[in-house]
This record gives C-alpha cells, structure tokens and sequence, in this order.
C-alpha cells in the first residue's frame, strides 16, 4: 500500500510538473505570434495557429514523457532533471522559431495567423517536433 501512495505522489509531482511546462509552451507560442493565441485558436478558429501550438504542446510532451522515463532513482533529482529539460527544450524550440523566421523570406508570426493554411506552418511545426526529438534524444 505504501507502494501505491508514493506512486500516486509522484504522478502528481511529475503531472503537475509536466502541466507547468505545457502551460510555459502555450505562453511561448502566444508570445512568438502576434495577437491573441486563445482568440487566433478558440474564436476564429486558425488552424495554423493551432498547429503550431500542438506541436510545441506535442514536443513538450514528449520531453517530459523521456525524461520521466528514464529518471533518475532520487525522485528530487528526476524532477529538477524533468524541469530542466522541459525549459530546454522550450528555451530550443523558441530559438528555432526565431532562427526559421531570419532565415526565410516574410514574417513567420505574420504568416502563421493567417486565415488560410500556410505550408510555413507545417515546417515550423516540424521544427518543434525535431528539437524536441533532439532534446529527448539527449535525456536517454
């Protein structure tokens, strides 16, 4: 029974960790595009904005998904080593987002509200996908 309850106090000190970082991704997406993500998504239902706010709530999910799994055997140090590499991974796919928007032509931001589907979307979307593969990569 001891078992069950320090399990059940670590799923709740990982999944409120791993709820943290997702919500940091969702204030990083906000910031990197411009206007209101929440109204871009929910109200004028932007499917670009959208993609781009699963894959970085995808990316992130998945870093804190491999760092969980190959944990460490202090519980402390899992969760400092789970953060960490949470907000790596955040602080990755933002500089990505960034460097994509230097190196092609437009505005990424600008392109991504758009009311119709831009391919751009897709390849940033991939991008957050990549780095987050590489970040989680990095944990195991």
């Amino acid at each position: 029974m001891i078992d069950i309850v320090n399990g059940l106090g670590r799923a709740a000190a990982y999944g409120g960790l791993g709820l943290v970082l997702l919500i940091l991704g969702i204030v990083l997406v906000d910031v990197l595009t411009p206007g209101n993500l929440r109204r871009l998504v929910w109200e004028q239902r932007n499917r670009n904005g959208a993609l781009l706010l699963s894959s970085a709530l995808l990316g992130i999910g998945g870093i804190v998904f491999t760092s969980i799994w190959s944990t460490y055997d202090d519980f402390g140090k899992g969760l400092v080593s789970t953060a960490v590499f949470g907000l790596l991974g955040l602080v990755m796919m933002a500089v990505a987002f960034v460097v994509v928007d230097l190196i092609t032509p437009g505005r990424l931001g600008a392109l991504l509200v758009e009311p119709e589907p831009h391919p751009a979307v897709w390849v940033t979307a991939s991008c957050n996908l990549a780095v987050s593969a590489i970040v989680s990569a990095s944990i195991a």
